[in-house]
């Protein structure tokens, strides 16, 4: 790939052709386009009907309380097919094409990772929906949306990255996604299904601490229309600390597979 210095409408173009490389490449495989609609509709409609009797969520509806934490968890699905479709390219001779054309390097990590922001955001809309259709009646305003969209953007700015890296680094397809996979099950260990004051010991402590559950609790505040305090804050702390660490990790890892 090209090292020369170029225009920043040319950089952006080939930022577009890798990112609709990445999506036709996504639409040619309906099995992973199935699983981004009906994972997040199974897990809606599975929390929604059997736990929303057992759960005490205080002063909300079950729905309401899940919807963020359900949220989260198909972005970080989401995470899986951008791990394997970073691998792919780096195991099977595709960089390798790359570097023979002139191309900017920033371009080909770049489009995978605007990629996954639109195919997450798709599958995030998708699960809105599902929930609606369940009885999930946001209060949120304009700017309340807004902040919501914001919030998420930047999550899955940094889990993709997190992506990247073991698409990077992984031997294979298989093992790309498995890396990501704990992404998966950290929704489970949060405020995503219950409240963290119904928990106890290292459990609780873990909930509370873990970067998902600010994010959880930012947008559920969000969709209430009710104050998120301190938790809007920590939040956007969280997400950007992750994309700065995750960057600059990818990238350095990017250029030393090149050489």
């Amino acid at each position: 790939m090209t090292t020369t210095k170029k225009s920043g409408k040319r950089v952006f173009s080939e930022i577009w052709v890798m990112c609709k490389r990445c999506l036709l490449t996504s639409l040619r495989n309906p099995d992973a386009l199935l699983t981004a609609i009906l994972v997040p509709a199974g897990v809606m409609w599975l929390f929604g009907t059997l736990y929303g009797s057992i759960v005490d969520v205080g002063d909300y509806n079950y729905i309401d309380f899940i919807v963020p934490g359900i949220i989260l968890q198909t972005v970080a699905q989401g995470a899986t097919a951008t791990a394997i479709c970073v691998n792919n390219d780096m195991t099977k001779g595709i960089i390798d094409r790359f570097r023979s054309m002139a191309i900017a390097r920033s371009s080909v990590l770049t489009g995978h990772v605007v990629a996954s922001i639109a195919r997450n955001m798709i599958t995030a809309a998708v699960a809105i929906a599902v929930a609606i259709a369940m009885g999930f009646r946001p209060q949120a305003g304009f700017l309340d949306w807004l902040t919501v969209v914001g919030v998420l953007l930047l999550f899955i700015l940094s889990i993709t990255w997190i992506a990247v890296i073991s698409g990077l680094i992984a031997k294979t397809p298989e093992s790309a996604g498995s890396m990501v996979f704990p992404l998966f099950i950290l929704p489970y260990l949060s405020s995503g299904f219950a409240p963290t004051e119904s928990m106890s010991g290292w459990f609780k402590w873990f909930a509370e601490n873990q970067p998902m559950s600010p994010v959880i609790d930012s947008m559920r505040d969000l969709f209430m229309s009710t104050p998120t305090g301190s938790t809007l804050p920590i939040a956007v702390a969280w997400s950007v600390g992750i994309i700065i660490v995750a960057f600059t990790i990818a990238v350095q890892i990017f250029k030393r597979k090149l050489v």
